[in-house]
């Protein structure tokens, strides 16, 4: 038989003896669950990694595990990024031109994914080039008069956005119904129909980035994917979201057409 005044003293062995497993057992438990909750934390504001995966084109995406087309796609993409062109500009002129650009692609059924191409082909310069091409979409006078536009004595529509935005779409709906592909109509928007049908004979492949086409044109839809992708994400490409904002949500300025 325990003696009664020998029950207290056990007792207290038996807490002391939990206390000092509770003492090396707690402070494990909790590193455990922190880093647990660490982990959560973590997967939880991880973004996914960038690929080209993500881009594409008027639903044409570029051809996956191909290391020639990610690499100059990620080095097009580089050059359109905030630290290269440090300006907004261009989402000033995508407030002001898409309003009244993307009603007319879609009456003509062409891509809206097409209102990129004259902050391409015009919203970085402004002026005639060299060869002659002018306005918004720059036509070279002969086409524009092939499509409707009066380019005359003092007149020149292609610096009309409505009316050229008619002209250019009307080209690029024939130029479909030729090459049967965005990107194919693309391209031979920058370099002629009779260029593109002759390259695509002559290597007998119709995949615009399977191509091997003189530099501009070769690098010309990945322009319009990577403006594309800067108006679209442009946090993530170097661009305070809160100008880019304001530049979508402020009324223009001015009229464009």
């Amino acid at each position: 038989m325990i003696k009664k005044h020998l029950i207290p003293f056990a007792v207290i062995m038996v807490l002391l003896a939990m206390a000092k497993v509770f003492a090396y057992t707690l402070p494990n438990q909790k590193t455990t669950l922190n880093s647990n909750n660490l982990n959560v934390i973590k997967e939880h504001i991880e973004e996914p990694e960038f690929t080209i995966a993500q881009l594409e084109f008027a639903s044409e995406t570029l051809p996956l595990g191909d290391h020639k087309v990610a690499v100059k796609m990620k080095r097009i993409l580089a050059s359109y990024g905030y630290q290269n062109l440090q300006t907004n500009r261009l989402h000033r002129r995508a407030a002001e031109w898409f309003p009244v650009v993307e009603p007319i692609l879609a009456a003509y059924g062409i891509p809206n994914d097409f209102k990129y191409m004259p902050l391409v082909e015009s919203g970085l310069q402004s002026g005639t080039s060299p060869k002659g091409a002018a306005g918004f979409w720059q036509f070279m006078p002969g086409t524009a008069r092939m499509y409707g536009l009066k380019v005359k004595d003092g007149i020149d529509e292609r610096k009309n956005l409505r009316k050229s935005t008619i002209a250019a779409c009307k080209y690029m709906k024939e130029l479909y119904g030729i090459f049967k592909s965005w990107t194919l109509v693309a391209a031979a928007y920058n370099v002629g129909d009779v260029h593109m049908k002759r390259q695509i004979n002559k290597q007998k492949q119709d995949n615009y980035f399977k191509l091997k086409l003189n530099r501009e044109t070769g690098g010309y839809v990945y322009k319009l994917i990577s403006m594309k992708e800067i108006l679209e994400n442009p946090v993530r490409n170097g661009y305070e979201s809160q100008r880019a904002l304001i530049a979508f949500t402020e009324a223009p300025s001015k009229s464009v057409e």
